[in-house]
């Protein structure tokens, strides 16, 4: 019930608009937020976080302008959706778009039925018997507070995908 109320908190006050952006090194915080995220004993490196079971792989990094807290939130959130429902030895790829101002995530889990994919961001939405539905929620309204654009697909290995466009570079 505790995790509930808090991720409900959550939910709100990400929904806010984003007035205070800073530069933020895209690897540099998919790293620090995939450190926080239970997927077993991972062990950080430069390029590639692996684990006995998960795998972060950041391929490439940009310095964005975002609120550094709900940027950790919507990594922290699509890492915990990709190894609860990709499984424990799930890889996970973050990078940045070619040709587009903006960056993804994306798993080789089992990924999200093309049926599903516009109501995955809805509050409540969940598949998982122990999963409250805000995850993908809180994405969405952080994604949003900042003027993006959040696109949800298949990867490259059949896992889900999540691309985030709309986001200004720093020099």
């Amino acid at each position: 019930m505790d995790e509930i109320i808090d991720e409900t908190l959550t939910l709100a006050r990400e929904g806010k608009s984003v007035d205070d952006a800073g530069d933020v090194d895209l690897a540099e915080c998919a790293r620090e937020c995939w450190s926080r995220v239970d997927t077993a004993d991972a062990t950080l490196r430069w390029s590639r976080v692996d684990t006995a079971d998960a795998t972060l792989r950041a391929d490439g990094s940009a310095t964005v302008r975002a609120d550094r807290d709900r940027l950790s939130h919507v990594f922290e959130n699509l890492f915990r959706n990709s190894v609860e429902h990709g499984g424990r030895d799930v890889t996970v790829r973050v990078g940045t778009l070619d040709g587009a101002d903006g960056f993804f995530v994306e798993d080789d889990g089992v990924g999200i039925p093309t049926d599903r994919v516009d109501e995955v961001c809805e509050t409540g939405v969940t598949s998982s018997a122990d999963g409250t539905g805000f995850g993908l929620a809180i994405v969405d309204r952080i994604v949003d507070a900042h003027g993006w654009e959040l696109r949800i697909g298949e990867g490259d290995r059949g896992g889900a995908r999540f691309e985030i466009t709309g986001v200004d570079r720093s020099e």
